[in-house]
């Protein structure tokens, strides 16, 4: 490691501890955040569960039916795959414009820029608290038992957001610079949306596709550590590596990368 990639790495590693010792001011700004955006509603944040409720019904029944799949198993496989989708693509999604529309606290306040980045995920992450309070209705509908594997949904759902913050912090940083990938963000999470098992399932893939195709997404194995053990499914031993690997070398490269150039983000806004 030169001397420079070291000195960069070294600003950015700073810029997060900084962030995380006022861990108070992301929780206090994401929690307003959601408070804000549904004042004056009666259900408030719950309308984000309703909706989402709903559209889990609708999917559930029109792909439930068009792959002829049995419905006590293919609504609560939807349901947490589809909760968890959202909010991976609402954080990358979001991810992508955190400094854009913070530009008028970053210029005008001084406090770390990575903190910004976090009131993303925080605020999403509040948001699929809301979500999940369906999953515990669905498994209870079906009657499908829970046992002690589900406990691993809590490292998988850990191990999802430490990767969901590198990648964030990453995209953060390129968009404020080129705008464009915005757009070409969201084309690549729309597309990978077909390309996951979400509202159709692994083993209809592995039955009519050769190719190994889930084991080269990333997305698949985030969904499969997570969703598998609420669902009573085994997980492998790959399906954990990956995750595992991309937090260690991406958040390597992030605190590099972000290091590098922190310092710029305010004139590219």
């Amino acid at each position: 490691m030169t001397g420079a990639v070291r000195l960069a790495a070294a600003e950015g590693f700073e810029d997060i501890v900084a962030a995380l010792r006022r861990g108070h001011v992301t929780l206090t700004l994401g929690w307003q955040d959601i408070a804000t955006r549904y004042r004056r509603s009666r259900i408030g944040p719950f309308w984000l569960t309703i909706n989402k409720g709903v559209l889990i019904a609708a999917l559930s029944l029109v792909f439930g039916n068009l792959f002829q799949l049995d419905m006590p198993e293919f609504i609560p496989y939807l349901a947490i795959g589809l909760i968890l989708w959202t909010y991976i693509a609402a954080a990358l999604g979001e991810g992508c414009t955190a400094f854009i529309d913070s530009s008028g606290t970053i210029l005008q306040v001084r406090m770390p820029l990575s903190t910004h980045v976090g009131l993303t995920i925080y605020r999403n992450l509040l948001i699929l608290a809301h979500n999940l309070l369906i999953i515990p209705l669905v498994l209870l509908v079906f009657l499908r038992p829970v046992g002690w594997d589900a406990l691993l949904a809590i490292p998988g759902l850990i191990l999802l957001t430490i990767n969901l913050l590198w990648i964030a912090l990453v995209l953060a940083v390129v968009c404020a610079r080129y705008r464009d990938v915005t757009e070409i963000v969201g084309n690549v999470l729309q597309v990978s949306f077909y390309l996951t098992p979400i509202i159709w399932t692994e083993a209809l893939l592995r039955a009519r596709v050769d190719i190994p195709v889930l084991d080269f997404n990333p997305f698949y194995h985030f969904l499969t550590i997570v969703r598998s053990p609420l669902l009573g499914m085994p997980t492998t031993l790959l399906n954990w590596v990956i995750p595992l690997v991309m937090a260690v070398i991406g958040w390597a490269f992030a605190i590099a990368f972000f290091g590098r150039y922190r310092r710029r983000v305010a004139y590219w806004l």
